[in-house]
């Protein structure tokens, strides 16, 4: 287990996000300084960020964001994007040299959309299609690995100090609707580049804080439905379940919310006989390899809003603000100070009770 000093540390990590619900625009900056004063929380073993709206000029491609170890492996990447999608735009995603942030790899970002006699020979539609790619290179490509794959989205991610990472990708030149971050302190796994939070498929991003016990339960039950779990880390299986319960099986939100913090079954026979009883027995019998336990604070981004859920116990801490039409997230209300100052109505959600928040109908 990492140390600090002969102080152990389980679990630290810091998690953060703000969304307008009118869509407005903001840039990368408040959130980048959010993440301050929770530096304590981290070890600069990895720090990360995902803004939606950022990419309005190509928001109807899918934009890959990839690691490589070298040129070579760029270019076979390249070709094989290119026997798949139609290849719009790739270049280097713009970074400013830090002495904070070191090793870094090739940073590559490309505009796609898959061909359409690709899709028709493989009968699959383009989101199945675009994840299926990612799973490849992400397993079968050394020294390659794609972190963002959605729409009008991208996620920046690195090891170092969050507030770094995000100086580093110039984060307070983008603009977007909606901004997550995290701020990682490794508990069982490696610092690496690709192991920073956000994990992400699609437009689904995940950041989490905490440290799950169901792992290799959750993991081996995913693995079933073509998702590859590379990383070993729980995070990356958290993001996966949310991708096939909502995109693959159609859940809602809150019934999603409902499989992986599902309530005890004495909390479940304790409710009135109806809709709601039924529900949460039906997913806790038909997905019980999903729930999700020990302790965590995630906050789901997807196109047009975000969710932020707690493990049924609250077991790690999440604070919840708005101020006009944004609503801030955060492990701690000193962050959701930070960017805004005349926050209102400051709650801690319960245990397993999503938060969702959706920006109006055609304003991302």
């Amino acid at each position: 287990m990492l140390k600090e000093g002969k102080v152990r540390i389980p679990s630290g990590c810091a998690v953060a996000a703000v969304i307008s619900k009118e869509g407005n625009k903001m840039t990368g900056e408040s959130v980048i300084e959010a993440m301050k004063p929770m530096h304590d929380r981290s070890n600069g073993l990895g720090g990360g960020f995902a803004g939606y709206g950022i990419y309005p000029a190509y928001r109807d491609l899918y934009a890959f964001h990839l690691f490589f170890d070298c040129r070579d492996t760029r270019k076979k990447c390249e070709a094989f994007l290119k026997e798949r999608f139609e290849v719009v735009k790739g270049e280097l995603i713009p970074t400013r040299k830090m002495p904070e942030i070191t090793d870094e790899p090739i940073i590559w970002r490309y505009f796609v959309t898959p061909l359409r006699s690709v899709l028709d020979d493989l009968q699959l539609d383009e989101r199945e299609f675009v994840a299926r790619t990612v799973m490849k290179i992400n397993t079968g490509m050394d020294g390659a690995y794609v972190f963002s794959s959605g729409k009008n989205m991208g996620t920046f991610k690195a090891v170092g100090f969050p507030e770094d990472v995000g100086r580093f990708y110039k984060l307070d030149e983008y603009e977007g609707y909606c901004w997550t971050a995290h701020g990682r302190y490794p508990t069982n796994t490696p610092g690496w580049w690709g192991g920073a939070h956000p994990f992400t498929l699609l437009d689904f991003s995940v950041v989490h804080y905490g440290e799950i016990s169901s792992y290799d339960a959750n993991r081996r039950f995913i693995e079933m439905f073509g998702y590859k779990c590379t990383l070993q880390t729980d995070t990356e299986v958290i993001t996966y379940i949310l991708d096939y319960l909502i995109r693959v099986k159609g859940l809602t939100l809150d019934e999603a919310a409902g499989v992986i913090a599902a309530p005890f079954w004495s909390t479940i026979e304790g409710k009135k006989e109806g809709g709601e009883r039924e529900k949460l027995k039906y997913l806790r019998t038909v997905f019980p390899s999903l729930l999700v336990t020990g302790p965590f604070s995630i906050i789901l981004g997807f196109s047009g809003g975000l969710m932020a859920l707690n493990d049924r116990l609250k077991l790690r801490s999440m604070v919840v603000g708005e101020k006009d039409d944004r609503v801030l997230i955060a492990s701690e209300e000193a962050a959701i100070r930070v960017m805004e100052p005349d926050a209102e109505k400051i709650w801690a959600p319960s245990g397993g009770e999503p938060v969702i928040v959706c920006v109006k109908e055609g304003r991302f």
